[in-house]
């Protein structure tokens, strides 16, 4: 409803207060109308906020109408009007349907776990899973395992044969798990491990197993081989529709829009982006050899300045003083009196622990380096009494049945541990090596030391804990105390 100039109108609009439900009432400037709403006992000017207001009810707003009848229109269109709400980080339009989406997974399948066993002098794999009839039958009818009466498990061979033959037989039924102990050579074997997770459907293209033989003879890390295969197997299968002979004609345009098309999406890191262009290019160079294929063409989006998070001084001894377990202490102690990843951790062995020159020996660290890093005199206290507890035999860390401690168990422990602590900051065991980084900054040790202990190849990577690093700015003073 609209009114003519000749006659004022007031607007009623919705206000909430305490809780409470109220109408605030607006009107442009008129003398006459201030006057009539002073003479409404029902109605207050409120000083917060600058206007008239009143109780929310029929009753009033029928009196309200009552009051300026002939003199004014009182309208309540904004009144019942629903409440908008803006997201408090707005909203971003992001192109949809792009190559790049990642394959669609497999079913949940219940999981059959493998891992190295000795009998009689032999080695074994054995299978064990929880209480499922259709798995235990798929086992008992299969060629490529057998069951073992003396421990009371299925084992098979540890020739690559018979997990193939294994993968086929419970294919459907159930998911090979690996236990971290157990490694694989056969690139082939591997690459079916890998993309068991993924539901193959018509076209489907596998990854050539030439790519990853390549990958392996050139001595790249194995989690190196496997982020490559997720991401060619991404490209291959995100132009399935052209076929596998198509996709290995793309020119470097195609091979730029595909990329170009996950930087616009915004679904991506730079750094997954960045992998994806190298796994992309060293497929199309090094496997189909193509070197006219430069990808110059290629944009690779900036890489953003992120600082680290970093825990004080005071929330890491929260942190291992909460944690009781000595195990579990010395492991978390570990990451931070070293600067340790969390890799390097569950591949230390005993003869690492050099405690006559208080050093530990990391071997095959990230980039295939090795180095020597800090060993605390609190810490190999810890490491003394630990080794007379657990007695391990040839890692430093081993689970429960013996073998390398797993990275998922440290994640496990530090979530513990931070949360009796009653820690809310975000982090991972991967903070403590950052935080160890930091402390050294503000202890005064030199930026070079602290580079060779954390093993970068470049001082630029170590210059980034220069920005969190309290101990320089502890001596400014901010231009606001000074007025």
């Amino acid at each position: 409803m609209y009114y003519t100039s000749s006659q004022p109108v007031i607007f009623l609009n919705p206000l909430e207060h305490d809780g409470k439900p109220f109408i605030r009432i607006w009107h442009k400037p008129n003398p006459f109308i201030v006057k009539r709403l002073k003479e409404a006992e029902w109605l207050r000017y409120s000083k917060t906020y600058k206007c008239f207001v009143m109780h929310r009810s029929e009753q009033c707003i029928e009196r309200l109408h009552l009051h300026f009848d002939g003199m004014a229109k009182v309208d309540a269109r904004y009144l019942n009007r629903p409440k908008r709400l803006r997201p408090a980080e707005g909203l971003v339009i992001l192109s949809e349907g792009h190559a790049s989406e990642p394959l669609k997974k497999a079913p949940v399948l219940p999981v059959v776990r493998l891992q190295p066993l000795e009998h009689e002098g032999k080695s074994l794999v054995q299978i064990s899973h929880a209480y499922d009839t259709s798995i235990y039958e798929c086992l008992r009818l299969s060629k490529s395992c057998r069951w073992l009466p003396a421990l009371k498990c299925f084992v098979t061979g540890a020739g690559s044969d018979s997990l193939h033959l294994l993968l086929d037989d419970v294919a459907g039924v159930a998911q090979l798990w690996l236990a971290q102990t157990l490694k694989v050579r056969d690139l082939r074997l591997q690459a079916r491990l890998w993309e068991q997770n993924y539901a193959k459907g018509e076209g489907y293209i596998a990854c050539p197993v030439a790519y990853l033989e390549k990958l392996f003879l050139l001595n790249y890390s194995m989690n190196t081989i496997r982020t490559y295969h997720s991401l060619l197997l991404r490209f291959l299968n995100g132009h399935k529709e052209q076929g596998l002979e198509k996709i290995n004609a793309f020119s470097e345009e195609e091979i730029n829009h595909y990329h170009r098309g996950m930087v616009q999406s915004q679904k991506y890191s730079f750094s997954t982006i960045s992998q994806s262009i190298n796994a992309v290019k060293f497929y199309f160079q090094r496997v189909l050899g193509r070197h006219e294929v430069q990808l110059n063409l290629v944009e690779r989006p900036e890489k953003p300045r992120r600082l680290p998070t970093v825990l004080s001084k005071q929330e890491v001894a929260r942190i291992l003083s909460v944690t009781e377990n000595i195990k579990h202490r010395c492991l978390l102690q570990l990451l931070y009196s070293g600067g340790l990843r969390i890799g390097e951790v569950i591949n230390l062995r005993l003869s690492d622990v050099q405690s006559d020159r208080n050093l530990l020996l990391i071997r095959g660290g990230k980039g295939k380096k090795d180095r020597t890093t800090l060993l605390s005199q609190k810490l190999l206290e810890g490491l003394r009494e630990y080794y007379k507890t657990y007695r391990p035999k040839v890692w430093l860390f081993e689970g429960q049945t013996g073998g390398q401690y797993t990275v998922e168990s440290i994640r496990n422990v530090f979530r513990a541990s931070m949360a009796k602590a009653g820690i809310q900051t975000k982090a991972t065991p991967h903070t403590l090596r950052h935080s160890f980084a930091t402390h050294l900054l503000e202890q005064g040790t030199d930026l070079r030391y602290i580079q060779t202990l954390l093993g970068h190849g470049s001082s630029r990577t170590t210059e980034i804990y220069t920005h969190v690093t309290s101990h320089s700015l502890e001596k400014i003073t901010s231009p606001l105390d000074n007025l």
